[in-house]
């Protein structure tokens, strides 16, 4: 695999499914945390009262102790108090100033080297799904599997569909998937950077930590699982 080959040898031409964690993996940073404070720097929220319940969320996250449903209902309330076209219109500018800083050329260089070897490329995230699709587009990303943000009649109603795509549930959310395409995970990848994610790294046949948080970083050498920094 190029600049990355070594790390897990390829046995055959076979197809690989390459999954991929997005926040703080392909990108440098948390796009769920940085639209919080997006919203914030807009004064579409209260910037004291909502920055202080953003951060605190993402502390709980990091340290893997977040209450998803709790954060969901938090984070998806301002999706439901505005129109499509408005938040849109914002998501434009979210992309261009927020996101694209976050780009890491060596992230772009691992998924094309993905697509080179003839794989699967997936993105799997609990970051909804408003947030996170535009992104994946703008990564030629296909297929991606994120938090369901529920929409009624043209607008977010500030629910979650589906099972929140965190933790156990993207396990649940991929297997599904997989039975739904026919889709096998041998030979499977799966990259991320947080103890949030240790079901699906235990279920792929080549879990690759990226930039780990510690508590990630002492399995992954526990294990010799590789450690990769695309920073």
């Amino acid at each position: 695999m190029g600049q990355f080959q070594g790390f897990y040898p390829r046995i055959g031409e076979t197809m690989a499914l390459a999954i991929f964690d997005l926040d703080n993996t392909l990108l440098d940073g948390d796009s769920d945390h940085a639209w919080g404070e997006f919203l914030c720097h807009k004064g579409v929220v209260d910037p004291d009262e909502y920055r202080l319940a953003n951060d605190r969320f993402y502390q709980l996250y990091k340290e893997g102790k977040l209450d998803i449903l709790e954060f969901l209902s938090f984070a998806l309330k301002p999706l439901s108090e505005h129109s499509l076209d408005l938040l849109s219109q914002w998501h434009a500018e979210f992309m261009q100033e927020v996101v694209e800083p976050m780009m890491l050329p060596k992230a772009e260089a691992l998924l094309q080297q993905h697509r080179d070897d003839g794989d699967k490329l997936m993105i799997i995230t609990a970051t909804n799904r408003f947030v996170t699709g535009p992104i994946a587009q703008r990564l030629n990303v296909p297929v991606i599997i994120a938090t369901e943000p529920e929409q009624i009649d043209g607008r977010y109603t500030g629910r979650v569909t589906d099972v929140p795509c965190f933790q156990d549930g993207k396990v649940v959310r991929l297997n599904r998937w997989i039975k739904e395409n026919n889709v096998s995970l041998d030979g499977s990848y799966f990259y991320s950077d947080s103890i949030n994610d240790l079901p699906l790294l235990e279920g792929v046949t080549h879990p690759v930590t990226v930039n780990p948080d510690e508590r990630l970083k002492a399995i992954a050498t526990e294990r010799n699982w590789p450690i990769l920094d695309l920073r």
